[in-house]
């Protein structure tokens, strides 16, 4: 059983997040919260959980990588495309001004709702929704993170994002990418593969395009 200061000395600052801020986020938010209660105990391992019904919350690490990697600032306003159980939502809450969230999953978007009620963040707004629509009305926004793998990003949430702005999204089907795309201008995009990882597919109106 690890604690969460050896999750961050070890699996964190000992691999390669070297963030103050974000390894501050991932120390002040309770990861046991967003857990089932019987693996409360496992809440710190750098593994990841099950949280039912085949769903699973990411393993600290990816989540630390992901914040780090796009670079926010404490003024940004973030879309994340999969709430799941709302650990990932609490951790970029701690980093930006607001974090706007969408869950396709109906009973994963009210598990996010409880988790998140357990906390006394109050710069985090969930949704029941496809997350292929982004969230129009709120941006555009600083960063979009992609918590689930479509097979291509869809056209909607790269509208959504500011110029400058970045998205962070696993890529694929059997083997998936972990890409980072920064708007450039209102028609030019760039894009640099990080890594391979493996999340849950994106489901919803992704897979009709």
């Amino acid at each position: 059983m690890s604690t969460k200061k050896q999750m961050i000395e070890k699996h964190l600052k000992g691999r390669d997040i070297h963030d103050t801020k974000v390894l501050k986020a991932m120390e002040e938010v309770e990861r046991k919260h967003f857990v089932p209660a019987e693996l409360e105990d496992m809440a710190y391992e750098d593994n990841p959980l099950p949280i039912g019904k085949s769903q699973t919350i990411s393993q600290p690490y990816i989540v630390a990588y992901m914040a780090q990697e796009l670079q926010l600032n404490e003024d940004d306003k973030v879309l994340e495309v999969g709430t799941g159980c709302g650990y990932n939502a609490a951790v970029l809450s701690r980093l930006v001004k607001k974090v706007y969230s969408v869950e396709i999953i109906e009973w994963l978007a009210q598990l996010a709702k409880e988790n998140l009620a357990k906390t006394d963040y109050d710069n985090i707004e969930t949704r029941y929704g496809d997350g292929y629509d982004g969230w129009p009305e709120e941006g555009p926004f600083d960063a979009i993170e992609l918590t689930a793998a479509p097979p291509k990003i869809p056209e909607t949430l790269k509208k959504q994002l500011k110029i400058g702005g970045k998205l962070l999204a696993p890529i694929g089907t059997r083997t998936q990418k972990l890409v980072l795309i920064e708007r450039n201008s209102e028609d030019e995009f760039t894009e640099e593969t990080l890594l391979m990882v493996r999340f849950v597919p994106m489901t919803g109106q992704i897979q009709n395009n």
